[in-house]
């Protein structure tokens, strides 16, 4: 019978397109009907949600006459981000039952995904499954392309990290200490410095909310001036930080995140200093740097399997605390990488 491969899924709809910040009552449990086999002639897969990711950049843009860059919250419809998940049926030769795999899918329980090009096959599965959504994938990536390739660091050199607690600046920080760099993050409470300096192994860490003058905070931590910038902040930071590179400093910009909910982005008045001192500032999108990623497992998969870098998770079990879960991230109550369990199998 036809209907016997039909299953309910349950899935985390929007009420109404969100224009602030997502709360958890702008979501709700729904439940949809999806069949468990891909159409015949049609080039895609079906998948088992297995873990799901929580991440700023789901958010989207505020400004509504642009495209959106990144997933978005819409109107009646699941979220949309990244997650692992393992093949159920496949409609093209190279997906097959059974396959782990990583990458942008629907935050439901099963999903039929079209856009084969964005999913990564799972290889490697004596490491948890659900740090392909952290340390092993996009956030780790991303660190990666903005450290490594794009900065170019140096045994020795100064790096700051804004945002330095969330999912990328902690891997970038413990990057930087494997290279031997001297390392200081901003984050905004005293228990996320407190876990940078003391856990994640930062040399120094500071509370932008308490610096009233964050160009003095930084000549503090930094009295010899910065050679890398991961920036991850924007904004008045930004500003800040540009006074207080070095010559032929190297800025790599992964986000911006204090101006995403912003109506007007806020003005940078220090941009001068790029001239005065030769600095090299780079925006980037981890999806241009995809050939780079079995280069990226290589270098990062011995120091996890070795305890040599400290990932933190926040595990939210099951699909209905997917709308609890994108809250705490959106008002900095997470503690660690948001992780949504839909299945462990």
């Amino acid at each position: 019978m036809a209907g016997e491969n039909v299953v309910s899924s349950k899935q985390v709809i929007c009420r109404e397109e969100i224009t602030g910040l997502p709360k958890e009552s702008d979501m709700y449990i729904g439940t949809s009907t999806i069949s468990l086999k891909v159409p015949q002639g049609l080039k895609a897969v079906l998948v088992k949600n297995l873990y799901l990711s929580c991440d700023p950049y789901m958010r989207g843009f505020k400004d509504k006459k642009k495209d959106r860059l990144f997933y978005s919250f819409s109107a009646d419809s699941p979220v949309v981000g990244y997650g692992v998940a393992k093949v159920v049926d496949s409609g093209s030769p190279e997906f097959k039952e059974g396959d782990l795999v990583w990458g942008p899918t629907k935050w439901e329980e099963y999903s039929l995904l079209t856009n084969l090009d964005t999913l990564v096959k799972i290889h490697h599965t004596d490491v948890p499954l659900s740090y392909y959504n952290g340390v092993l994938g996009m956030p780790g990536h991303s660190a990666y392309v903005g450290f490594y390739e794009i900065c170019a660091p140096k045994k020795g050199e100064y790096v700051f990290i804004s945002s330095a607690y969330g999912a990328i600046g902690q891997i970038v920080g413990q990057f930087a200490k494997l290279m031997g760099c001297y390392v200081v993050g901003s984050a905004g409470s005293k228990e996320k410095v407190d876990i940078l300096k003391n856990k994640l192994g930062f040399d120094e860490a500071f509370n932008y909310k308490e610096e009233p003058d964050l160009d003095a905070a930084l000549k503090r931590y930094f009295p010899e001036g910065i050679d890398i910038y991961f920036e991850n902040v924007g904004g008045k930071m930004l500003d800040a930080v540009l006074l207080n590179m070095r010559v032929h400093g190297r800025i790599a910009a992964s986000g911006m995140i204090s101006q995403y909910n912003l109506e007007r982005h806020e003005g940078i008045t220090n941009l001068m200093q790029i001239v005065y001192k030769r600095i090299l500032m780079k925006g980037f999108l981890v999806f241009d740097y995809n050939h780079t990623y079995s280069k990226f497992l290589e270098h990062t998969l011995p120091y996890v399997r070795e305890g040599k870098i400290v990932y933190m998770e926040e595990v939210n079990e099951g699909i209905e605390s997917g709308p609890r879960a994108l809250e705490r991230l959106f008002t900095g109550q997470s503690t660690g990488k948001g992780i949504v369990v839909v299945a462990r199998d």
